[in-house]
C-alpha cells in the first residue's frame, strides 16, 4: 500500500508538488498523468526516497522497485548482467550472484516472453525489449511495489501493449502494487484502479479511475479539449485531443 498526505516537495528552490494527496491498495495500479514539468518524476523520486519531502507524509509499505525511463548503458551488458544488478541488495557489496540469482532472474524472463534475450548485448536491443528486461531487473529485487517512469514512452504499439499487459498481470496475479507515469490516457483506462492528475497551477487531483479520469478533467489537465470515443458493440473506450473545429464537439 502507498498513502501520500498533503505532500510539499521542492526542487532548485520551487515548489514543484503542493498538496498532493492520494492512496494506492495493495495491489492496485496508480496511472500518474500531467504536462511534462508538472512533477511527475519528482514524485516518484520521492516515493523511492530519493527525494525528500518539505512537509505531509509519504507512505510506502513493503520494498520498492524502480524503472527509469529508457537509456543506454555504457559497456557492453548482457541483458542478464543488466537483470541481474536488481539482485544488488540480496547479493551483498562485495558478493557475486549465485546459483538462485541467475533462477531469479531466468523466472521472471520466462514470465516476461524474454527467455532468448539472456545473452544478447542490452543496448542492441529495441526498445520495448530493453525496458522489458529493466521491469525484469526491478522485479528481480524481489519488490512487492512497483514504480516505472514512462515505462512505453518512444515503444510502438505492440511493445506498448506487452509492457501494459505485463504490469495488469504483475497486479492480478502477483499482488504488486504499481504506480506508472504516462501521457496516454488510454493505458490508465485500460489497467488502472486509480489515477493522479497532476495540474501545473493546481493541487493534484486523485481517485479512483471512474471519478477522476474524463474528458473535462483531462482537457483541464493538458489545456486542449479532449473528447471521449466510445467504441461500438464493445464496452470499451478511449480519450484524444480534439484540434480545430472538432474540439467544439467534445464530450
Amino acid at each position: 500500500m502507498i498513502e501520500v498526505e498533503g505532500l510539499v516537495v521542492s526542487r532548485g528552490g520551487r515548489r514543484v508538488i503542493e498538496g498532493c494527496d492520494f492512496v494506492v491498495p495493495k495491489g492496485g495500479i496508480l496511472a500518474v498523468l500531467g504536462a511534462n514539468g508538472v512533477g511527475k518524476t519528482t514524485l516518484l523520486m520521492t516515493l523511492i526516497g530519493v527525494h525528500r519531502p518539505d512537509a505531509g507524509r509519504c507512505t510506502v509499505g513493503g520494498r520498492t522497485g524502480y524503472v527509469p525511463q529508457l537509456y543506454d548503458v555504457a559497456f557492453s551488458y548482457t541483458a542478464m548482467d543488466i537483470a541481474l544488478m536488481g539482485r544488488a541488495r540480496h547479493v551483498g557489496l562485495f558478493g557475486a550472484p549465485r546459483q538462485r540469482d541467475y533462477a531469479v532472474v531466468r523466472r521472471f524472463f520466462a514470465l516476461m516472453g524474454i527467455a532468448d534475450l539472456e545473452e544478447r548485448t542490452f543496448n542492441t536491443l529495441s526498445g520495448g525489449q530493453r525496458q522489458l528486461v529493466m521491469i525484469a531487473q526491478a522485479l528481480a529485487s524481489e519488490c512487492e511495489v512497483l514504480i516505472l517512469d514512462e515505462p512505453c514512452a518512444a515503444l510502438d504499439y505492440k511493445n506498448q501493449r506487452i509492457v501494459i499487459d505485463l504490469l495488469d498481470r504483475l497486479s492480478r496475479e502477483h499482488d504488486l502494487t504499481v504506480v506508472f507515469t504516462t501521457h496516454a490516457p488510454q493505458h490508465a483506462v485500460e489497467i488502472a484502479s486509480d489515477v493522479l492528475l497532476m495540474y501545473p497551477s493546481a493541487p493534484p487531483l486523485g481517485g479512483a479511475r471512474a471519478d477522476v479520469l474524463n474528458a473535462a478533467n483531462l482537457s483541464a489537465l493538458y489545456g486542449v479539449p479532449i473528447g471521449r470515443a466510445d467504441f461500438v458493440g464493445r464496452e470499451a473506450y478511449t480519450y484524444a485531443p480534439l484540434y480545430g473545429h472538432a474540439g467544439d464537439t467534445a464530450r
